[in-house]
């Protein structure tokens, strides 16, 4: 029998890492974060990392296990991943992927093999080009033109990833989305127990704003100062995280800082929206509505199917 595999995805701010810790205490689970930023040292407040007493002493892996100047994309999450996969599944426990970042999820729950993804340096420099000549707006247009599939699941502030999928679709005639498409199609080498946690669209978006505000009362503001005096800069990966762009755009002065703290709502508001279309995509999922079902009640029945 493939090896289970417990999934609690969704968007942000829903209530998927205490859904994990309550699920791991009960069943002897162990969480792998499937976030972008919270894989980064330094980055605690704005990337909502679960603190050592909100683990109840659930082990978590993938937490602060890079330096926010290192790289990180989702080969690297992969391999990580797979690493922490390999070590629960010895000790005889039950892997939790917990996270809102869908392309992570699915590299590991359908092997995705990256290296069938070829890059052409002279593609990226003239696309780079013409994002530094043009704007961003232009390589968005592109997108749109030849792949409005992908152009809908990237943030337009993107840009490494809209130039990644505008080049491998000149590498290889083929649309991005599809070639992803093809990868999701293949079968788990996994037994998945797939959910998403949803709530009604206002409530979310309200959940959003307070949670927002509370990073800022906790000192997010002083975290990017910090991030910044280390060294960081606004192209890094980690910079590049909701909360932590727009105060550095504050810190340069580019905006007020109520302006930024709107920016934070506005932008974290259209990623939940993003976060959503992206899992309505994906096959043989539980969706729970976290308003009218008692979520650990639902994942209580995991193994019966």
């Amino acid at each position: 029998m493939k090896p289970a595999l417990v999934i609690i995805a969704g968007p942000t701010a829903v209530g998927k890492s205490d859904l994990a810790v309550e699920f791991s205490r009960e069943f002897g689970g162990e969480v792998i974060s499937a976030d972008s930023m919270q894989v980064y040292r330094m980055l605690d407040i704005g990337s909502a990392k679960i603190t050592e007493e909100e683990m109840h002493g659930v082990p978590h892996h993938l937490l602060s296990v890079l330096d926010p100047k290192e790289p990180f994309n989702v080969a690297v999450f992969q391999r990580l991943a797979k690493k922490a996969l390999a070590g629960i599944y010895e000790r005889g426990h039950i892997p939790v992927i917990c996270g809102g970042t869908g392309f992570y999820i699915q590299s590991v729950l359908y092997d995705i093999d990256f290296t069938e993804n070829p890059a052409d340096l002279s593609i990226r420099e003239r696309l780079m080009k013409l994002a530094e000549e043009e704007g961003p707006e232009a390589i968005r247009a592109l997108l749109l033109e030849k792949d409005p599939e992908s152009a809908a699941l990237i943030a337009a502030g993107n840009l490494k990833r809209m130039i990644r999928a505008l080049e491998y679709q000149e590498m290889t005639g083929e649309p991005i989305s599809v070639h992803n498409a093809r990868e999701r199609a293949k079968e788990s080498p996994y037994r998945p127990h797939y959910y998403v946690l949803t709530m009604d669209r206002e409530r979310l978006y309200e959940r959003i704003g307070l949670r927002v505000e509370r990073m800022m009362d906790q000192g997010l503001l002083e975290e990017t100062k910090r991030l910044l005096d280390y060294g960081c800069t606004r192209d890094m990966t980690s910079m590049q995280g909701l909360g932590y762009k727009q105060l550095a755009a504050y810190f340069s002065g580019e905006c007020s800082l109520s302006e930024a703290v709107e920016n934070i709502k506005k932008e974290t508001r259209h990623f939940a929206k993003r976060q959503l279309t992206w899992f309505r995509r994906e096959k043989n999922v539980r969706w729970i509505d976290v308003e009218k079902e008692h979520a650990i009640d639902v994942l209580r029945t995991w193994n019966q199917s």
